[in-house]
């Protein structure tokens, strides 16, 4: 089974649209979206409106909630540049489905006799706005893989994608779990400005016990950045959110 997982567009359409057409030619088996659609730039209700169209499964990120707080423009206040007239740009309908989202998903595969454990989360299973960076303690994570029931913990918010591989296992018994961050579709931050995403492969070899039966490959997919930056630019978000797409920082 290959499985593509996505997270933080970021109202990023030109970035989004290209991921799409990829998915497309690589015909995933599902597809999951680890939240973050809005925030950053001005396509929020295009970029939702894509994800329910294409019917992807999708979970809350912290910037989904942020319009919660924040009621959509009504064009007559909007006249000084601030961040937070990305969550303004978004619709009442659209400010509606992203409250509803779940904040995380568990999928679960019986394999060879055995259980596998998949676990998807924005931030981390204890809090959206945690950071599950790559460089944490291997002893936190053991913690949070067993006390979460997680064989594959899959998480985004960071915007710098990793694949981590960890073994809990004690007296010569071996048991790993992968870590892994999709890095980022439309905000990437790892100095790469191309949007990623991951393919997940889940085949019948696949277990806890082999360090390597998860196969997975990040997807660099390149789009139109200038266009994306050019939008905010003329925006009444900051322009340094322009310059952070163009560095990928």
């Amino acid at each position: 089974m290959k499985i593509a997982l996505l997270s933080d567009i970021h109202a990023n359409l030109p970035a989004f649209e290209a991921v799409l057409e990829d998915l497309e030619k690589q015909q995933p088996d599902a597809v999951y979206c680890l939240g973050d659609l809005v925030g950053y730039n001005v396509w929020p209700n295009q970029v939702i409106g894509l994800i329910r169209k294409h019917g992807i499964a999708t979970i809350a990120g912290n910037h989904d909630l942020k319009v919660s707080k924040i009621l959509p423009s009504k064009g007559d206040c909007d006249t000084e540049e601030n961040s937070e007239y990305a969550y303004k740009l978004v619709g009442s309908k659209e400010r509606d489905y992203l409250l509803t989202l779940p904040r995380h998903l568990r999928l679960e595969f019986q394999l060879n006799d055995q259980q596998l454990h998949m676990l998807l989360v924005h931030g981390s299973p204890r809090s959206i706005n945690e950071y599950l960076l790559q460089e944490l303690s291997e002893d936190y994570m053991v913690d949070l893989v067993k006390e979460f029931k997680a064989d594959i913990l899959c998480s985004g918010h960071s915007h710098k994608p990793y694949h981590r591989i960890i073994n809990s296992g004690q007296g010569g018994s071996d048991q790993f779990h992968h870590l892994i961050n999709t890095g980022s579709v439309g905000k990437p931050k790892d100095g790469d400005a191309r949007a990623c995403y991951v393919l997940l492969t889940i085949d019948q070899s696949a277990g806890t016990m082999l360090k390597n039966s998860v196969q997975l490959e990040f997807v660099r997919i390149k789009y139109d950045v200038e266009k994306a930056a050019q939008a905010v630019e003329l925006s009444l978000l900051p322009n340094a959110f322009a310059d952070s797409l163009r560095k990928a920082y």
